[in-house]
């Protein structure tokens, strides 16, 4: 993943900054508790795609 642009992709809900999970492939928000998929190294930041945090740990989703 590119350094330059992990400094200016932000979520696209909340607009806060995101984490790099280089081992899962994701971007992190963990404001929203998402986590948005990197495919063939471009970020796919599209809600509909992001995986739900709260629901991979077995939590109450975030209203």
């Amino acid at each position: 993943m590119n350094a330059r642009l992990l400094d200016i992709l932000v979520c696209p809900i909340c607009k806060g900054p995101l984490d790099y999970d280089k081992k899962a492939q994701e971007l992190i928000c963990k404001g929203d508790k998402l986590a948005y998929p990197i495919r063939d190294g471009i970020p796919i930041m599209w809600a509909d795609e992001a995986r739900d945090i709260n629901a991979a740990a077995g939590l109450a989703p975030v209203a």
